[in-house]
Protein backbone atom coordinates (compact mmCIF):
# COMPACT_ATOMS: atom_id res chain seq x y z
CA UNK A 1 0.00 0.00 0.00
CA UNK A 2 1.19 3.43 -0.84
CA UNK A 3 0.68 5.93 1.45
CA UNK A 4 1.30 9.56 0.89
CA UNK A 5 2.43 11.99 4.02
CA UNK A 6 1.87 16.03 4.80
CA UNK A 7 3.29 18.14 7.44
CA UNK A 8 6.40 16.95 8.37
CA UNK A 9 7.05 19.00 11.90
CA UNK A 10 7.90 17.79 15.49
CA UNK A 11 4.94 15.21 15.46
CA UNK A 12 5.03 14.15 11.46
CA UNK A 13 8.63 13.16 11.03
CA UNK A 14 8.06 10.16 13.93
CA UNK A 15 5.06 9.26 12.82
CA UNK A 16 6.27 8.73 9.19
CA UNK A 17 9.22 7.27 10.35
CA UNK A 18 7.28 5.05 11.91
CA UNK A 19 5.43 4.45 8.82
CA UNK A 20 8.36 3.11 7.24
CA UNK A 21 9.53 1.00 9.47
CA UNK A 22 6.43 -0.90 9.44
CA UNK A 23 7.03 -1.34 5.60
CA UNK A 24 4.66 1.16 4.31
CA UNK A 25 6.24 2.86 0.77
CA UNK A 26 5.86 6.36 1.89
CA UNK A 27 5.73 10.07 -0.59
CA UNK A 28 6.20 12.76 1.25
CA UNK A 29 5.99 16.85 0.74
CA UNK A 30 7.20 19.34 3.18
CA UNK A 31 7.74 23.07 2.38
CA UNK A 32 11.10 22.88 4.05
CA UNK A 33 13.24 20.61 2.26
CA UNK A 34 15.18 20.15 5.25
CA UNK A 35 12.72 18.41 7.04
CA UNK A 36 12.74 15.58 4.08
CA UNK A 37 16.13 14.02 4.54
CA UNK A 38 16.18 11.83 7.12
CA UNK A 39 13.33 10.01 5.83
CA UNK A 40 14.57 9.98 1.85
CA UNK A 41 17.48 8.73 3.72
CA UNK A 42 14.70 5.96 4.63
CA UNK A 43 13.46 5.19 1.58
CA UNK A 44 10.83 7.68 1.40
CA UNK A 45 9.92 9.37 -2.27
CA UNK A 46 10.11 13.28 -2.24
CA UNK A 47 7.44 14.95 -4.02
CA UNK A 48 7.30 18.93 -4.84
CA UNK A 49 3.61 19.27 -3.95
CA UNK A 50 0.27 17.75 -2.38
CA UNK A 51 -1.24 17.04 -5.58
CA UNK A 52 2.15 14.92 -6.92
CA UNK A 53 2.51 13.13 -3.20
CA UNK A 54 -1.58 12.18 -3.73
CA UNK A 55 -1.15 10.94 -7.59
CA UNK A 56 -0.02 7.66 -6.62
CA UNK A 57 -1.29 7.15 -3.24
CA UNK A 58 -4.24 5.03 -1.36
CA UNK A 59 -3.84 6.66 2.04
CA UNK A 60 -2.71 10.32 1.71
CA UNK A 61 -2.03 11.51 5.52
CA UNK A 62 -1.78 15.02 6.76
CA UNK A 63 -0.38 16.14 9.99
CA UNK A 64 -0.72 20.04 10.09
CA UNK A 65 -1.29 22.72 12.21
CA UNK A 66 -4.50 24.52 11.65
CA UNK A 67 -8.00 24.09 9.50
CA UNK A 68 -6.79 26.30 7.15
CA UNK A 69 -4.04 24.32 6.48
CA UNK A 70 -5.66 21.25 5.88
CA UNK A 71 -7.91 22.85 3.02
CA UNK A 72 -5.14 24.40 1.17
CA UNK A 73 -3.26 20.91 1.23
CA UNK A 74 -6.36 19.00 0.48
CA UNK A 75 -8.28 21.33 -2.01
CA UNK A 76 -5.60 24.05 -2.75
CA UNK A 77 -4.20 24.78 -6.35
CA UNK A 78 -2.16 22.09 -6.05
CA UNK A 79 -4.18 19.94 -3.36
CA UNK A 80 -3.81 16.42 -2.94
CA UNK A 81 -8.18 16.13 -3.92
CA UNK A 82 -6.92 16.73 -7.55
CA UNK A 83 -4.97 13.65 -7.68
CA UNK A 84 -6.30 11.25 -5.20
CA UNK A 85 -8.64 8.42 -7.38
CA UNK A 86 -12.13 6.91 -6.02
CA UNK A 87 -11.88 4.29 -3.54
CA UNK A 88 -8.64 6.78 -2.15
CA UNK A 89 -8.54 7.44 2.01
CA UNK A 90 -7.43 10.78 3.26
CA UNK A 91 -6.73 10.23 7.06
CA UNK A 92 -6.05 14.14 8.80
CA UNK A 93 -4.49 14.04 11.90
CA UNK A 94 -4.13 17.35 12.28
CA UNK A 95 -6.31 19.26 15.08
CA UNK A 96 -8.60 21.35 13.39
CA UNK A 97 -12.50 22.68 13.56
CA UNK A 98 -14.81 19.88 13.38
CA UNK A 99 -17.29 21.56 11.26
CA UNK A 100 -14.52 22.19 8.84
CA UNK A 101 -13.94 18.92 9.03
CA UNK A 102 -16.97 17.35 7.98
CA UNK A 103 -17.41 19.81 5.17
CA UNK A 104 -14.09 18.48 4.09
CA UNK A 105 -15.35 14.78 4.07
CA UNK A 106 -18.43 15.50 2.47
CA UNK A 107 -16.80 17.42 -0.45
CA UNK A 108 -14.12 14.49 -0.35
CA UNK A 109 -16.97 12.35 -0.32
CA UNK A 110 -18.46 13.49 -3.49
CA UNK A 111 -15.19 12.63 -5.75
CA UNK A 112 -15.66 8.83 -4.09
CA UNK A 113 -12.81 9.65 -1.46
CA UNK A 114 -13.09 8.76 2.25
CA UNK A 115 -12.02 10.73 4.80
CA UNK A 116 -11.26 9.67 8.52
CA UNK A 117 -10.51 12.72 11.45
CA UNK A 118 -7.96 11.07 13.35
CA UNK A 119 -6.35 13.58 15.57
CA UNK A 120 -3.49 12.52 18.39
CA UNK A 121 -2.38 12.76 21.95
CA UNK A 122 0.58 12.25 23.24
CA UNK A 123 3.19 14.43 21.86
CA UNK A 124 6.72 14.33 20.45
CA UNK A 125 7.47 11.37 22.99
CA UNK A 126 4.34 9.45 21.98
CA UNK A 127 5.48 10.10 18.21
CA UNK A 128 8.70 8.68 18.74
CA UNK A 129 7.12 5.62 20.81
CA UNK A 130 4.53 4.61 18.69
CA UNK A 131 2.31 4.80 21.90
CA UNK A 132 -0.16 8.16 20.43
CA UNK A 133 -3.79 8.15 21.57
CA UNK A 134 -5.37 8.35 18.27
CA UNK A 135 -9.27 9.44 18.28
CA UNK A 136 -11.09 8.89 14.66
CA UNK A 137 -14.45 10.09 13.31
CA UNK A 138 -15.39 8.39 9.76
CA UNK A 139 -17.06 4.92 8.42
CA UNK A 140 -16.22 2.08 10.75
CA UNK A 141 -15.41 0.07 7.70
CA UNK A 142 -12.91 2.96 6.75
CA UNK A 143 -11.41 2.75 9.87
CA UNK A 144 -10.99 -0.80 10.16
CA UNK A 145 -9.59 -1.10 6.76
CA UNK A 146 -7.01 1.68 7.87
CA UNK A 147 -6.31 0.21 11.34
CA UNK A 148 -3.19 -1.63 10.99
CA UNK A 149 -1.76 1.99 9.68
CA UNK A 150 -3.09 3.40 12.66
CA UNK A 151 -1.69 0.57 14.81
CA UNK A 152 2.32 1.71 13.03
CA UNK A 153 1.88 4.76 14.93
CA UNK A 154 -0.51 4.61 18.09
CA UNK A 155 -1.36 2.35 20.55
CA UNK A 156 -4.95 3.34 21.84
CA UNK A 157 -6.94 3.43 18.80
CA UNK A 158 -10.31 4.38 19.14
CA UNK A 159 -13.23 5.17 16.90
CA UNK A 160 -15.29 7.50 18.30
CA UNK A 161 -18.32 8.13 15.84
CA UNK A 162 -19.03 9.59 12.33
CA UNK A 163 -16.77 12.26 10.72
CA UNK A 164 -15.93 15.00 13.07
CA UNK A 165 -16.53 12.79 16.09
CA UNK A 166 -12.60 12.53 16.13
CA UNK A 167 -12.03 16.30 16.05
CA UNK A 168 -14.75 16.82 18.95
CA UNK A 169 -13.16 14.08 21.17
CA UNK A 170 -9.66 15.78 20.85
CA UNK A 171 -11.13 18.86 21.83
CA UNK A 172 -12.50 17.46 25.17
CA UNK A 173 -8.78 15.43 25.70
CA UNK A 174 -7.59 19.49 24.92
CA UNK A 175 -9.74 20.98 27.27
CA UNK A 176 -8.63 18.03 30.23
CA UNK A 177 -5.45 18.00 29.61
CA UNK A 178 -5.11 21.71 29.30
CA UNK A 179 -6.50 22.35 32.43
CA UNK A 180 -4.27 19.54 34.30
CA UNK A 181 -1.31 21.63 32.71
CA UNK A 182 -2.19 24.71 34.94
CA UNK A 183 -2.59 22.78 37.95
CA UNK A 184 0.52 21.17 37.56
CA UNK A 185 2.05 24.77 37.15
CA UNK A 186 0.23 26.07 40.34
CA UNK A 187 0.98 22.99 42.27
CA UNK A 188 4.79 23.21 41.40
CA UNK A 189 5.05 27.24 42.27
CA UNK A 190 3.35 26.21 45.96
CA UNK A 191 5.79 24.03 46.39
CA UNK A 192 8.19 26.17 45.39
CA UNK A 193 7.13 29.28 47.24
CA UNK A 194 6.73 26.68 50.65
CA UNK A 195 10.20 25.80 50.71
CA UNK A 196 9.60 22.33 49.31
CA UNK A 197 12.28 20.00 47.77
CA UNK A 198 10.68 20.08 44.26
CA UNK A 199 11.27 16.14 43.07
CA UNK A 200 10.65 14.88 46.45
CA UNK A 201 7.22 16.53 45.80
CA UNK A 202 6.68 15.35 42.33
CA UNK A 203 7.39 11.66 43.99
CA UNK A 204 4.67 12.10 46.77
CA UNK A 205 2.07 13.94 44.20
CA UNK A 206 2.33 11.12 41.92
CA UNK A 207 1.26 8.30 43.87
CA UNK A 208 -2.05 9.70 44.81
CA UNK A 209 -5.48 11.07 43.14
CA UNK A 210 -3.98 14.47 42.03
CA UNK A 211 -1.38 12.76 39.70
CA UNK A 212 -1.99 13.32 35.67
CA UNK A 213 0.41 12.99 32.91
CA UNK A 214 1.09 16.54 32.80
CA UNK A 215 2.12 16.54 36.24
CA UNK A 216 4.34 13.72 35.79
CA UNK A 217 5.65 14.07 32.71
CA UNK A 218 5.94 17.67 32.16
CA UNK A 219 6.62 18.55 35.68
CA UNK A 220 9.92 17.18 35.36
CA UNK A 221 10.67 19.91 32.71
CA UNK A 222 9.62 22.74 34.64
CA UNK A 223 11.73 22.04 37.38
CA UNK A 224 14.08 21.58 35.53
CA UNK A 225 13.85 24.59 33.01
CA UNK A 226 13.85 22.21 30.26
CA UNK A 227 10.97 24.40 28.03
CA UNK A 228 11.99 22.42 24.67
CA UNK A 229 8.72 21.86 22.65
CA UNK A 230 7.15 18.42 22.49
CA UNK A 231 3.87 19.87 21.88
CA UNK A 232 3.76 23.96 21.69
CA UNK A 233 2.63 26.99 23.50
CA UNK A 234 1.33 28.37 20.26
CA UNK A 235 -0.66 24.89 19.13
CA UNK A 236 -2.00 24.44 22.68
CA UNK A 237 -3.32 28.03 22.15
CA UNK A 238 -4.31 26.87 18.39
CA UNK A 239 -6.51 24.04 20.07
CA UNK A 240 -8.30 26.43 23.05
CA UNK A 241 -9.33 28.95 20.17
CA UNK A 242 -11.40 25.70 18.58
CA UNK A 243 -12.57 24.49 21.98
CA UNK A 244 -13.93 27.93 22.10
CA UNK A 245 -15.28 28.02 19.26
CA UNK A 246 -17.55 25.24 19.28
CA UNK A 247 -18.57 26.09 23.04
CA UNK A 248 -20.00 28.94 21.47
CA UNK A 249 -21.66 26.86 18.72
CA UNK A 250 -23.28 24.84 21.61
CA UNK A 251 -24.20 27.79 24.06
CA UNK A 252 -22.16 26.38 26.76
CA UNK A 253 -20.29 27.57 29.52
CA UNK A 254 -17.26 27.08 31.09
CA UNK A 255 -14.93 29.31 32.74
CA UNK A 256 -12.10 27.28 33.73
CA UNK A 257 -11.35 26.67 29.87
CA UNK A 258 -11.67 30.72 29.39
CA UNK A 259 -9.38 31.35 31.86
CA UNK A 260 -7.20 28.40 30.44
CA UNK A 261 -7.35 29.79 26.97
CA UNK A 262 -6.55 33.50 27.99
CA UNK A 263 -3.26 32.58 29.44
CA UNK A 264 -2.20 30.55 26.63
CA UNK A 265 -3.40 33.83 24.64
CA UNK A 266 -1.04 35.96 26.97
CA UNK A 267 1.64 33.25 26.45
CA UNK A 268 1.46 33.74 22.58
CA UNK A 269 1.91 37.71 23.42
CA UNK A 270 4.76 37.26 25.63
CA UNK A 271 6.61 35.39 22.79
CA UNK A 272 6.41 32.11 24.33
CA UNK A 273 4.62 30.88 21.11
CA UNK A 274 7.40 28.35 19.95
CA UNK A 275 7.85 27.02 23.48
CA UNK A 276 6.58 23.88 24.80
CA UNK A 277 3.27 24.30 26.53
CA UNK A 278 4.79 23.15 29.92
CA UNK A 279 7.04 26.99 29.22
CA UNK A 280 3.14 27.99 30.69
CA UNK A 281 5.22 28.44 33.76
CA UNK A 282 6.95 31.31 32.68
CA UNK A 283 3.66 33.71 33.32
CA UNK A 284 4.65 33.76 36.99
Amino acid sequence: MNIGFVGLGIMGRPMASNLIEAGYVLRIYSRTAETCRGLAALGASLCDSPASVAAESDVFISMLPDTSDVESVLFGSKGAAKELLPGAVVIDMSTISPSATMGFAEKLSAGGIDMLDAPVSGGESGAKQRTLSIMVGGKREVFERCLPILRAMGKNIVHTGPNGAGQKTKLVNQVVGALNLLATVEGIRLARASGLDLPNTLNAVASGAASSWMWANLGPKMIAGDFAPGFSIKLQQKDLRLVQDSLQELGLAAPATSLIYQLFTRAVEMGLGEEGNQALYKLW
